[in-house]
């Protein structure tokens, strides 16, 4: 074998391993969801509890990923994407033997922190393996397409695994994957240059995570003892604190996990308050029909997986579509367009009850995935043309936080809509915050002047 085409190939395999890490955890984002009534029926607990088995996995990821960025510039990405992959399979396994639902929440946060290590390390990794702007855009092309698949099929999957095989099967699937990417890593990946001066933030980690914990804590606790009780209120105002604190720590630090100075940039700001906004939406709606599909239709974990087949197609044909809309109408519109979409969706579903017939939901369905994948890949090439490229990564580390975050608020909040019962008027609730969501992010669309790569 020549050296050119030798190195080719590690490159493609490179890419392969890149990519399959990314695409396992952004799948492992959603697949969850529709496995929610069975782990349930097994485990025991309500939906506040359930709602943890979503949120310890999303609290750690967002909560852990900007210091998971700085210790791969530390000690090696490569390193550090082993480490993450091994930790990510290992707490899979875990979580499909758990035998209580404490020891599976437990293990989803371990997830959690493993996918943290892995995401900003594999995008590390492929900016070490393609130098050259063209190949290096070609291939994150490729590594951001799997993932988003795999986030988007991720209920569907989570229904066809639970259906077939139970609901520990779709921690189980991980193993294969997770023991293929680790091989190809440490076999055709090289690993980068080390920088010392990127220490770890501890004190902007610590409270991260204890600002992410309490907001998730409160949320959820609301919905069964109220948003008023004393209880809620000192969680909310415990939350705002560590926010506070967290600023703070941010604002002094020479290297902060997140520098405030970027947000300077209005169009930075702007694309990172859609990635929360969206993702509170889209999410938050994603739990709460997959127990309405479950609850309220009477659907099997199958059948509620498949219900979101249109949706999932949606989204794929939409991100397929985007980039070209996008030179076509202009960044503004697009963003703006697809919220809208979003929106009148939301609003379409608000006449939905107890056994509505599906074939009612199936376009509403495909509104919502269609202005939702239409958003994400623009949003994204917009937020990462505000900034220098030498800030890439910390950029799409905060754009990726974010959108965590903004997942942690969507099944807290809507979550707590439905508990005790209240299932039909709880969805309502939500598809009329997701609407207004949506129209706030259409409003900040068309009123910021994006950047357009």
């Amino acid at each position: 074998m020549s050296m050119p085409s030798s190195r080719a190939h590690h490159r493609g395999l490179t890419l392969a391993a890149t990519s399959l890490g990314f695409a396992v955890v952004q799948l492992d984002v959603s697949v969850v969801n529709v496995a929610i009534r069975p782990i349930g029926a097994a485990l025991g607990g309500d939906v506040s509890a359930l709602q943890w088995v979503v949120n310890a996995y999303t609290v750690a990821f967002a909560a852990l990923i900007l210091s998971a960025g700085a210790l791969g510039d530390r000690i090696g990405a490569k390193r550090v994407f082993i480490a993450g992959f091994s930790v990510f399979t290992v707490a899979s396994a875990v979580c499909g033997l758990a035998p209580t639902l404490g020891v599976l929440i437990g293990a989803r946060a371990v997830q959690g922190a493993g996918a943290a290590l892995l995401v900003p390390c594999s995008l590390t990794l492929l900016n070490h393996t393609y130098p050259e702007p063209a190949e290096r855009s070609r291939a994150i092309g490729r590594w951001a397409v799997g993932a988003s698949a795999a986030l988007s099929a991720g209920p569907l999957v989570g229904g066809v695994l639970t259906a077939t095989l139970g609901w520990r099967a779709i921690f189980f699937i991980n193993a294969p994957i997770g023991l293929a990417g680790i091989l190809l890593t440490a076999r055709f990946a090289a690993e980068t240059s080390r920088s010392a001066d990127r220490g770890i933030d501890l004190w902007g980690q610590l409270t991260a995570i204890l600002c992410l914990t309490l907001l998730a804590a409160a949320t959820i606790r609301g919905g069964s003892a109220g948003f008023g009780s004393a209880a809620v209120l000192a969680g909310y105002a415990a939350a705002a604190i560590a926010g506070v604190a967290f600023l703070a720590v941010e604002a002094r630090r020479a290297r902060p996990m997140l520098p405030l100075r970027l947000f300077r940039c209005r169009a930075f700001g702007a694309n990172t308050a859609i990635g929360l906004l969206i993702n509170v939406a889209f999410y938050g709606l994603i739990f709460v029909f997959s127990l309405f599909f479950q609850r309220g239709e009477d659907f099997s974990a199958l059948q509620a997986g498949l219900a979101f087949a249109p949706m999932t197609l949606a989204i794929m044909a939409a991100n397929a579509v985007a980039g070209r809309l996008e030179q076509w109408l202009g960044t503004r519109a697009v963003i703006a367009g697809g919220a809208l979409l979003m929106a009148g969706g939301a609003v379409a579903l608000e006449g939905i009850g107890p056994h509505s017939p599906f074939v009612a939901l199936v376009a509403q369905l495909i509104a919502i995935g269609f202005g939702l994948g239409l958003i994400v890949p623009v949003m994204t090439a917009s937020l990462l043309g505000s900034v220098d490229r030498s800030r890439s990564g910390i950029a799409s580390g905060t754009l990726n936080t974010a959108r965590q975050t903004g997942s942690v608020i969507g099944v807290a909040l809507f979550g707590s809509l439905i508990a005790g019962g209240r299932l039909v008027d709880g969805v309502h609730i939500a598809l009329t915050i997701a609407a207004a969501l949506s129209l706030v992010v259409a409003a900040i669309g068309v009123r910021t002047r994006m950047s357009q790569t």
